[in-house]
């Protein structure tokens, strides 16, 4: 039974293209294959974009690192949606995906009861946007994210004093807030879930003069250890998604009264195996469940 495990051509192995943070993409698979192997099960990986012939005998796919969805949105959504119809199981599902993918998803679980950070949106940001901005949220530094993005990727930070053109502006949905502090005195931590239940923890934190903790841009990571109430507020954000994802990563900043929620990833998050060494058999374990269940 063959297991699928998509890639883009930036984490592709062999691809001419791979991005300098492809090593992540190296790690997962090391820790997942030799798990899916001893359930007796194969780990193919397979670029997203490969013809619908190629998916031909994978049972299941797994999203994987397809890094790139974020820029071809529609058509990453659209395959999702053959390889369903064609019964292979997706996970995450294509329709949790889609509700995942455009980061205005926050404001549902900030309905149901997550502590979020203040957050304005906008489908266009001009100047005085963004000059309203700093005294809506209280703030002399913003971060300015893309509503459908990934990677830190089209990420800005300003200040007040910055001298922006008057004609200035971002031609694309967008998100505003507070630039926090604790992102990089404390860092930012990650709650991993496998069906439901809590695997392992890391705390990430930015390199020197950075405020951006992914490994590429210098940004490193290590095991840590929650409370029983870290673990029980991550464990809320799972409660409240449409559905159980096999796989989920809860990233969290402390906040003035605590954790608050950045992004729940389910979508093609990197699952920190350096600090989960069960996240293969845990992720086995799933794949195999749900397997299972598809058969009845």
């Amino acid at each position: 039974m063959i297991i699928g495990f998509l890639t883009c051509p930036g984490t592709h192995p062999g691809s001419p293209n791979r991005r300098k943070d492809a090593f992540e993409h190296d790690l997962q698979v090391a820790a997942l294959r030799p798990a899916i192997e001893a359930a007796g099960m194969e780990l193919r990986e397979i670029e997203w974009r490969a013809p619908d012939t190629a998916f031909d005998d994978i049972r299941l796919v797994l999203i994987g690192t397809p890094w790139d969805y974020q820029d071809h949105e529609a058509e990453f959504l659209g395959k999702l949606d053959t390889l369903a119809a064609r019964g292979i199981a997706v996970c995450n599902p294509p329709e949790l995906v889609r509700w995942n993918t455009r980061k205005t998803y926050l404001r549902e679980l900030e309905v149901a009861g997550a502590a979020t950070i203040p957050t304005l949106w906008h489908e266009r940001l001009t100047r005085g946007d963004l000059t309203s901005a700093f005294n809506q949220l209280a703030s002399d530094r913003l971060v300015v994210k893309r509503q459908v993005g990934a990677n830190a990727e089209g990420q800005h930070l300003f200040n007040r004093s910055d001298n922006l053109p008057q004609d200035w502006s971002l031609d694309m949905p967008v998100m505003v807030q507070p630039f926090l502090p604790a992102i990089a005195e404390t860092g930012e931590t990650s709650f991993l879930f496998i069906d439901g239940e809590f695997s392992h923890a890391a705390v990430k934190r930015p390199a020197k003069g950075d405020y951006r903790v992914q490994s590429e841009y210098g940004g490193t990571e290590e095991v840590y250890d929650p409370t029983t109430g870290e673990r029980a507020a991550a464990a809320a954000i799972i409660a409240a998604l449409p559905q159980l994802p096999l796989y989920a990563r809860i990233d969290m900043v402390r906040g003035e009264t605590g954790l608050l929620l950045m992004e729940a990833e389910l979508i093609e998050p990197f699952l920190y195996p350096n600090q989960g060494p069960e996240l293969g058999p845990r992720i086995a374990a799933g794949i195999t469940r749900r397997l299972g269940q598809a058969a009845r």
